[in-house]
C-alpha cells in the first residue's frame, strides 16, 4: 500500500456484497475430505451425493396396534353387524383367508394380510375375532419405503448435516460418510499495545484473536490461534508467510490506513490486496487479499467490527473452501423502540436486545412482538455492546436507518454456524 493510498483514506469503499463476490471469486474448496462415523458427523459438509442402501421400513408394517387382516374379509362389518375371523395364532407370520392376527404399531404384517383393524374396533372371544369396522386395503398399514426409498438420494455434496440427518442415515444403514476436511483457519492478532493478562499503562488484553478462532470453530474449522505478533512490518510478513499452508490467514488489527496498520503492505507485498475498505458500518477499514494464492482477511482492531467482518466475511469464505454455502442466519421479527441512524450507502449492524416480556405491538398474524432496543454504547470499540446484545439489525445500504415503532429482522448471528 503506497504512501498515497495512506493519506487518500477510504474516500472509495466497496460495497459489502461486491466485496464478498470478489473474496469468494478468489477462493476455490480445498477438495480434502475424510469418512467419518455417523454419530460424529454433526455439522460437517458432505462431500459427496448420499443414496439410501435400503428402503426404510424395509417392510409393510403394522401402523396401529390392532388386528392384520385381509381387507375384503372385512367388507360390510358394522357395529349391528361384526365381520367373525378366525384368531390367528399368536405372532402369526401369516394370515389365510378369514383369518385374523394380532399386531403391534412397528410388527411387520403377516403374509397374506393388506390392512389393519384397530383394537377399538375388535373384540376378541375365544378362538374368533369380532370385526366391528370395514377397512380398506392398505388401511392402518405402513408400506415399505414409505419413509425413504430404496435408492432415494438423501442429500447432495455440500449439504450440512444436523442432528436429524444423522438419524436419518443410520436408519437407511449407514454408518460412515464422507466429508470435507475441517478448513484451516490461521488467527494471527497483530499489535504493540497488546497482552494476555495483566495490562499496563497503555496496552490492552487481546480478545479479537480469541473471540474470532472460536467462531471458526463453530463456523466448522480448526482453528490456529497464534500469539499477537508486534506492528513490525517484517514480523508481519514472517508470521503470514509461516501460516501460508492454511486454508485462510486471518490478521486482527492494523488493517487501515494509519501508520502502524502494515497489513495490507503486507498481504500487497506477498500477493494481491483485492478490496480495502468496505461499505459497511462498524468496521469499513476491512482488507481482502491473497497471499500465495492463500485468502488473507485482515479484520479491524477494534471489537466489534472485528466481529461484524467476520460474520460476514470470513464465515462465509469458510463454508466455500468446505464446499458449502452460507446459510443465512435465523432471524426474529421485533419492533425498534428507538431510531437506528446510519449513512445512506453504507449497510449498518446496529446492536440490539430483545426484551419478549414486554411485547409492544403485533405481527401480520395477530401475534405479538417482542421490542428491540438499540444498545446505547454503540461505539466499535465497546466489546459488551455485542457481547451481551441479542443480535444485531441490519441496515441497508439505501435507507437513511429506520424509525422507532418499524418491524424489523434481528439476525441472531451467534445461534447457529
Amino acid at each position: 500500500m503506497s504512501h498515497d493510498r495512506r493519506e487518500a483514506g477510504f474516500k472509495r469503499r466497496t460495497r459489502v456484497a461486491d466485496a464478498l463476490a470478489t473474496l469468494l471469486g478468489a477462493a476455490d474448496p480445498h477438495g480434502r475430505t475424510e469418512s467419518v462415523a455417523v454419530p460424529e458427523a454433526d455439522g460437517r459438509v458432505i462431500a459427496e451425493s448420499v443414496d439410501a442402501p435400503a428402503p426404510v421400513p424395509s417392510y409393510d408394517r403394522a401402523a396401529m396396534d390392532g388386528f392384520a387382516v385381509r381387507a375384503e374379509d372385512t367388507f360390510g362389518a358394522s357395529d349391528r353387524s361384526p365381520a367373525v375371523l378366525r384368531a390367528a395364532g399368536t405372532e402369526a407370520d401369516a394370515v389365510a383367508p378369514g383369518e385374523a392376527a394380532r399386531v403391534h404399531t412397528g410388527s411387520a404384517l403377516p403374509d397374506g394380510a393388506d390392512a389393519v383393524v384397530m383394537i377399538e374396533q375388535v373384540e376378541a372371544v375365544g378362538d374368533e375375532v369380532e370385526t366391528f369396522d370395514a377397512v380398506a386395503a392398505g388401511e392402518n398399514v405402513g408400506e415399505a419405503g414409505e419413509d425413504v426409498a430404496d435408492g432415494q438420494r438423501l442429500f447432495e455434496a455440500g449439504h450440512v448435516l444436523r442432528p436429524s440427518d444423522l438419524g436419518l442415515l443410520k436408519s437407511v444403514g449407514i454408518g460412515s460418510v464422507v466429508v470435507a476436511e475441517p478448513p484451516t483457519v490461521a488467527v494471527i492478532p497483530t499489535g504493540e499495545e497488546l497482552v494476555q493478562s495483566d495490562p499496563g499503562p497503555g496496552e490492552v488484553i487481546e480478545t479479537n484473536g480469541l473471540t474470532v478462532s472460536r467462531l471458526v470453530e463453530r463456523w466448522g474449522g480448526e482453528a490456529r490461534y497464534r500469539d499477537v505478533v508486534t506492528d513490525d512490518e517484517a514480523a508481519l510478513t514472517a508470521a503470514v508467510e509461516r501460516d501460508l499452508d492454511a486454508d485462510v490467514v486471518v490478521t486482527t488489527g492494523g488493517s487501515s490506513v494509519g501508520e502502524r496498520d502494515l497489513i495490507p503492505e503486507v498481504v500487497d507485498g506477498l500477493g494481491e490486496v483485492l478490496v480495502h475498505g468496505v461499505a459497511l458500518k462498524p468496521g469499513h477499514p476491512v482488507c481482502l487479499g491473497q497471499a500465495d494464492d492463500t485468502p488473507v482477511v485482515s479484520l479491524p482492531g477494534y471489537p466489534v467490527a472485528c466481529i461484524v467482518n467476520a460474520a460476514q466475511f470470513l464465515r462465509p469464505l469458510q463454508k466455500r473452501i468446505a464446499g458449502a454455502s452460507a446459510d443465512p442466519f435465523p432471524t426474529r421479527r421485533a419492533i425498534l423502540d428507538r431510531k437506528i441512524p446510519s449513512e445512506p450507502g453504507t449497510r449498518t449492524f446496529a446492536r440490539v436486545t430483545l426484551s419478549p416480556d414486554e411485547p409492544i405491538g403485533g405481527d401480520e398474524n395477530g401475534s405479538d412482538l417482542p421490542s428491540a432496543t438499540p444498545t446505547r454504547a454503540s461505539g466499535s470499540g465497546i466489546l459488551s455492546s455485542v457481547a451481551l446484545a441479542d443480535g444485531w439489525v441490519v441496515v441497508p445500504e439505501p435507507r437513511e436507518g429506520l424509525d422507532a415503532g418499524s418491524v424489523v429482522d434481528v439476525e441472531l448471528w451467534e445461534v447457529t454456524p
